[in-house]
């Protein structure tokens, strides 16, 4: 599973393993080498969902350490990635390219980013630390009388899926539904139980739901809002050439 169960004096903690931690190190090194010749937004697109999913994985265990040495170790990489990209160019003005106050909500400027397109990349440190609460007697997930129970149990646990703090604040205002279809925006029937499992749901969540822009028809005014839609839902309204216009939704426990 990739944790390490140890006593230190009276206290029993869950750390990740060391050879989980190894293999993400090399996960990571071997990634940066094969992006060489690529340019810094598509670093940023390879590695994110690495990062989102594996701090997810292991934020419900003592990791905050792993955490902060994992960050020092992936900007050492993308450090020496600028390096290879601009050998003749001078280490001042290579900082000065790749690294910044990216993060509109951080104030380190040691944050890797392309200037170009904003984008910027992911931290294990910025993923919260969320201890696991043992569930109520003998409350199943399959029970409807339970259903407020687990949803409010999954907002205070912080089991949120990894689309980031603006796609998960619409998810939540958008009651978890697509307003275009009225569809649910995810499923959580069968949620990730491995670092594999967050990352590559990371990746189908960043291509199946968008941020878009669309008609707020219930007021009558017109005006445009950003909304989480399907992807496919936003494709079919552009290829039939209507505007997206807003559906009402009903109550969902899933966010």
């Amino acid at each position: 599973m990739g944790f390490n169960v140890r006593r230190y004096g009276p206290k029993l903690l869950i750390k990740p393993s060391k050879g989980a931690v190894k293999r993400i190190r090399k996960r990571l090194s071997a990634e940066i080498t094969a992006l060489r010749g690529a340019n810094a937004s598509a670093v940023i697109r390879t590695l994110n969902p690495i990062v989102r999913g594996w701090a997810a994985y292991y934020r419900g265990v003592v990791s905050t350490e792993t955490f902060q040495s994992l960050d020092h170790y992936l900007w050492a990489l993308t450090y020496k990635w600028a390096l290879f990209r601009h050998n003749r160019r001078s280490k001042h003005t290579i900082v000065d390219r790749y690294f910044g106050r990216f993060h509109p909500d951080r104030r380190t400027r040691w944050v890797f980013g392309d200037r170009e397109s904003g984008a910027y990349l992911l931290q294990f440190a910025w993923t919260k630390i969320v201890r696991h609460d043992l569930v109520k007697g003998r409350a199943s997930p399959d029970d409807p009388a339970m259903a407020e129970y687990w949803a409010k149990r999954r907002r205070k646990n912080g089991d949120a899926p990894p689309i980031g703090s603006k796609r998960l604040h619409l998810l939540r205002k958008q009651q978890g539904r697509c307003p275009v279809c009225n569809g649910l925006l995810l499923y959580a029937e069968h949620p990730p139980h491995s670092p594999e499992e967050w990352e590559q749901w990371a990746k189908a969540l960043r291509k199946a739901i968008t941020v878009n822009a669309i008609a707020v028809t219930d007021g009558g005014t017109g005006e445009k809002e950003q909304r989480l839609v399907h992807e496919h839902c936003r494709l079919r309204k552009r290829a039939r050439g209507s505007p997206i216009a807003q559906r009402a939704c009903e109550p969902t426990g899933l966010a």
